[in-house]
């Protein structure tokens, strides 16, 4: 019998023994756990995909900009006034 197996017939064995005062209480508790784990997949879920949209992965023609990067931040930063997002900003 595998691990899984007599852990599901130790909980029958365990519901069996509980009073039927106990076994309200036990059901609104597994409706709960089953409510939190469908809420914990679905967030996971839309967290995952937020973040891929986000950062565009996938999206991009290019296989690696990391060997490109510096020559990229080389055209967006100004030597003398740094970071810029108009020409003649620091005239």
């Amino acid at each position: 019998m595998s691990e899984t197996t007599a852990e599901r017939q130790n909980l029958i064995e365990v519901v069996n023994a509980l009073l039927d005062e106990a076994l309200v209480e036990l059901a609104n508790f597994l409706d709960y756990l089953r409510y939190k784990t469908a809420q914990g997949k679905e967030l996971n879920a839309s967290q995952q995909n937020f973040l891929l949209s986000l950062a565009g992965l996938g999206k991009s023609e290019q296989q690696d900009v990391s060997e490109s990067d510096e020559a990229i931040l080389r055209t967006e930063i100004d030597p003398v006034y740094g970071w810029s997002n108009r020409l003649n900003e620091h005239s």
